[in-house]
Order: structure tokens, then C-alpha cells, then sequence
């Protein structure tokens, strides 16, 4: 009984994370690495769109930008590496 509870709930943790990585991929794409935008490009993008960029990376295919915007929110933006177009904002206001 232990084990077909376990293996149960080991298959829908499994389940609910398919979803997750699948948005991901749809979100980010997949493309290659020599199509990517540099990181310089990446940031003077967000600065003539008012953010002030305290960090980049490379997160799950995307560029992750964390900036800051025009009202001094801190935001973490995910990034298209291939055309620079900013993908899901994540507006967090920590200036509490």
C-alpha cells in the first residue's frame, strides 16, 4: 500500500512538471547559441526602454534580466536571446 501511494505521488509530481518545462520551451525557444544577441545588445535594449539593468543571464534559454524600472520598482524580465523582445515581466517591489 506504501509503495503504490509513493509511486502515485511520485507520478503526479512528475506530471505537473511537464507543463512547466513545456511553457518554458514555448516561451524561450530553442534557439542556438549563434543566433543570440549579446548581452551588451541585450542591455542597451532595456536601457532605451527606461530600465536600469543591475544583471543578465542565461536562464532556460532566455536572456533573465533583473533592472530596475522608471518608478524604481526591481523587475526580472525574461529576454528572447534571438530578437531582444522582453517576454514575461516579474514586477517585485522590494524598496520595503
Amino acid at each position: 500500500m506504501k509503495r503504490t501511494i509513493a509511486a502515485l505521488m511520485f507520478g503526479l509530481a512528475t506530471a505537473a512538471s511537464v507543463p512547466t518545462l513545456a511553457s518554458e520551451q514555448a516561451r524561450c525557444g530553442t534557439v542556438p547559441k549563434e543566433k543570440w544577441l549579446t548581452s551588451e545588445t541585450v542591455k542597451a535594449r532595456m536601457a532605451e526602454q527606461g530600465y536600469e539593468v543591475r544583471a543578465i543571464k542565461a536562464e532556460r534559454g532566455c536572456f533573465e534580466v533583473k533592472a530596475t524600472d522608471k518608478n524604481g520598482a526591481r523587475v526580472e524580465i525574461y529576454v528572447n536571446p534571438e530578437t531582444g523582445a522582453p517576454l514575461q515581466p516579474d514586477a517585485r517591489d522590494d524598496r520595503s
